[in-house]
C-alpha cells in the first residue's frame, strides 16, 4: 500500500492530526507533474501494483485533486481518496470523484454522536457531514470505508461504531491505534492490557460483521486473532516499511505517515528503489535487528510489534512498541480477551435516523 500525502493543508484541527494540518499549503509540495511521475513509478512496482490512497491533511485542498486522478488512472492505478469532512466534502464534490472513477472513499467517525466525534475533530458539523458523504458516496455506487482512530477517551463509543459502520453499507472499518505523533502527542493511549482486550473485541467483530476490520499501528491484533482462532487467522494490519509506505507532500519517503524518519526523496530516487533498497526499510523488514521483548519474543515473524510507536517512544524503531500486551510484561501474558465498553449516559438515538 502506498499513501500519498497530498498537501498538509487543512481547516479541521483534529486532536489526533499527526500531520499538524495548517490552512495553508506548502508552496514546496509535489506539483502535478511530479504527482504524475510518482504514479507511474508505482506502477513499476511489478505485477501486483499498490493500492493507493490519496490522502492528507485535505486532498480536496489540491485544485489539480482531479487532474492527479486522472494520471493515476492512465498508469493503470485505481486511487482511493480520504477528504476530511470539511464543507468541501459537498454532493457535488463526491459526483465529481465518482465520475473520476476513484475506486474508494474513506469517512473518519471517531465517535458514534456528533457531540463526541465533533469534540474530537474540533470542529462541529463534521459528524453530520461524514455520515451524509458516506450516504451520498454509497448512492453514487462508490465503496466506502470507515476511519476510527481508538484512544483511551475513544474507546468506549466503538460498539456504536462499529454499527454505524454496518449501517452505512462501509465495505471495511480501519481502526487506528494512536500514535502519540503531531497533535496527537497530548491524547491519552490506551493501557496495553486493555489494547490486547480491544484487539480480541475486533476479531470477534470482524468474523459477524459484514465489513471487514483491519487494524494500523496495532500488529498485535494478529497474534491476539491467531491465539483465538487457534491457528493463523486472516486478519489485516499494516507494517511500517513492510507492505507499506508513505510519501509525503513534498515527495519525503516514510516507512509510515506516524514515522517521521525519512528513507530518501522520489524528486531523487525512484520510491521502488527507496522502498526496497534503502537501509531504513531494510532494517524495518529484517525482525532479527528488533531489541527488547520485541526481538525477543516468539510471534516476531506474526507480529513485529509496531515500529513508529516504538520510535515514538524511544527514538529507535527497532526497539519494543510499548502498547504491546506481550511486551509489557516479562512474562507470557495471560488475559480475558473479552472488553466491557462502559458508556456513559443514555442510549443514544440513532444517528442515521436523526440525520
Amino acid at each position: 500500500m502506498v499513501t500519498w500525502e497530498l498537501t498538509q493543508a487543512c481547516e479541521l484541527a483534529c486532536d489526533h492530526c499527526r500531520a499538524d494540518a495548517t490552512p495553508d499549503r506548502d508552496p514546496n509540495e509535489l506539483d502535478t507533474e511530479e504527482g504524475i511521475a510518482l504514479f507511474e513509478g508505482i506502477a513499476d512496482f511489478g505485477e501486483r501494483t499498490p493500492i493507493v490512497v490519496l490522502s492528507g491533511g485535505d486532498p480536496l485542498e489540491r485544485p489539480d485533486l482531479y487532474d492527479l486522478i486522472e494520471g493515476a488512472r492512465e498508469a493503470g492505478i485505481t486511487p482511493a481518496v480520504t477528504p476530511a469532512t470539511t464543507p468541501n466534502l459537498e454532493d457535488g464534490t463526491l459526483e465529481r470523484l465518482a465520475d473520476a472513477g476513484v475506486s474508494r472513499i474513506a469517512v473518519s467517525l471517531d465517535g458514534a454522536s456528533a457531540e463526541s466525534h465533533d469534540a474530537f475533530r474540533g470542529e462541529s458539523g463534521t459528524f453530520e457531514t461524514a455520515i451524509r458523504a458516506a450516504k451520498r458516496a454509497r448512492e453514487l455506487g462508490l465503496s466506502i470505508q470507515v476511519n476510527t482512530t481508538v484512544t483511551a477517551d475513544t474507546v468506549a463509543e466503538l460498539p456504536e461504531i462499529a454499527d454505524l459502520v454496518a449501517d452505512l453499507g462501509a465495505v471495511m472499518w480501519e481502526v487506528f491505534f494512536l500514535v502519540p505523533v503531531g497533535r496527537g502527542i497530548e491524547l491519552a493511549q490506551l493501557e496495553p492490557e486493555r489494547a490486547g482486550a480491544v484487539a480480541g473485541w475486533l476479531y470477534r467483530q470482524n468474523e459477524m460483521r459484514p465489513y471487514r476490520i483491519i487494524t494500523v499501528e496495532a500488529p498485535f491484533y494478529r497474534r491476539v486473532a491467531n491465539e483465538l482462532r487457534g491457528e493463523d487467522a486472516a486478519v489485516g494490519t499494516t507494517g511500517a516499511g513492510n507492505g507499506f509506505v508513505f510519501v509525503s507532500a513534498t515527495g519525503e519517503v516514510y516507512p509510515s505517515g506516524f514515522m517521521p524518519l525519512s528513507a530518501g526523496n522520489v524528486r531523487e530516487e525512484p520510491l521502488v528503489s527507496i522502498y526496497r533498497e534503502s537501509d531504513l526499510m531494510q532494517r524495518l523488514r529484517d525482525r532479527s535487528s528488533f531489541t527488547g521483548p520485541c526481538g525477543e519474543c516468539p510471534a516476531v515473524e506474526t507480529c513485529g510489534g509496531s515500529r513508529s510507536r516504538a520510535y515514538a517512544a524511544t527514538g529507535d524503531p527497532t526497539e519494543s512498541d510499548p502498547l504491546c500486551p506481550w511486551a509489557a510484561t516479562e512474562h507470557e501474558y495471560e488475559y480475558e480477551y473479552e472488553f466491557e465498553f462502559e458508556v456513559a449516559g443514555e442510549s443514544k438515538p440513532g444517528a442515521l435516523e436523526s440525520l
